[in-house]
């Protein structure tokens, strides 16, 4: 990596613009735009974003350009550094998910991907599921993890996780004992609905559940975001709930959770993102992500 080059790289990075860059260095642009591209070859990485009407920095590049604005005195550490980030080793990811997701199998997708990138900053962010797609419209957040289905053209998303749809009741109710309950037996009980969002998710699995016994549910409480507060009301003896088969983890005193006899009710829990995001510790996160479940083997 010659130092020329170094100089070459900050004009472009400062000016964002290769004719400015070329003007204030005082030379011809297509030889500035060579020394540029031998100096990505050289470090195997995409330091610019180019387009008809733009120059951005990636990830890389901006990783980069500190350490060439104090004059490397060790070019092969700098080298290096810039590969681990195009390479997605070094750098950050912003996560968001319903807090439900937590329960599950993304507890293990995150604890997994800490262990094998150390070096990416990872922020979390719990999120209802509206706020988690217009955040990931809006670039505030990479990674969002929330359940189907969306209607979001834009988006691209890959199912993480199946999980059945389970009864919560209170362990003093008459059903407790049975291993499992049909929807029809309890037509007349009074039920803990989760909130509606603009992303139907959870709701319309639920709402799908109870169409397919036939049965309108009496609302006891509508509207509950958390499923900590869903089981807590089951516990208090304000209605039963019908919720996704992860909150077994939370192991809620006072709650027992039962089959649902003759349903075929499943919520699926999936990871979205924009595929137009270049950055490089999201590439390596949905490589290392389990493989979808099995859509014909739900069943």
């Amino acid at each position: 990596m010659r130092y020329r080059r170094l100089v070459y790289f900050v004009a472009v990075a400062e000016e964002l613009s290769f004719t400015r860059a070329a003007e204030r260095l005082h030379m011809a642009q297509p030889p500035l735009s060579q020394q540029i591209a031998l100096l990505e070859k050289e470090m195997d990485a995409t330091l610019f974003d180019r387009s008809r009407r733009s120059v951005r920095l990636t990830a890389a590049g901006a990783a980069l350009l500190p350490e060439a604005r104090r004059l490397l005195t060790d070019p092969d550490d700098t080298t290096r550094l810039v590969r681990r980030i195009a390479q997605g080793s070094v750098g950050q990811l912003s996560v968001g998910f319903v807090p439900s997701a937590i329960n599950g199998v993304l507890a293990d997708v995150i604890r997994d991907f800490r262990a094998g990138h150390p070096d990416v900053e990872m922020t979390l962010r719990e999120r209802a599921p509206d706020a988690l797609i217009r955040a990931l419209h809006d670039r505030s957040l990479d990674v969002a993890v929330l359940y189907l289905p969306i209607d979001e053209p834009e988006l691209a998303h890959q199912r993480l996780a199946s999980e059945e749809l389970l009864l919560a009741l209170p362990d003093h109710h008459r059903a407790a004992a049975s291993s499992s309950v049909a929807l029809t037996d309890l037509a007349d009980e009074a039920f803990v609905l989760p909130e509606r969002h603009d992303v139907p998710g959870l709701h319309a699995a639920i709402d799908a559940a109870f169409a397919d016994a036939g049965v309108t549910p009496h609302v006891a409480q509508r509207g509950v975001w958390l499923m900590q507060t869903v089981l807590g009301l089951v516990a208090a003896g304000i209605g039963l709930a019908i919720v996704p088969a992860s909150v077994a983890a939370l192991n809620r005193a006072g709650v027992v959770l039962r089959r649902l006899e003759g349903a075929e009710q499943r919520v699926d829990l999936a990871v979205v993102w924009r595929p137009e995001n270049s950055s490089a510790p999201l590439a390596s996160m949905l490589a290392t992500l389990p493989a979808p479940p099995d859509i014909a083997a739900r069943t």
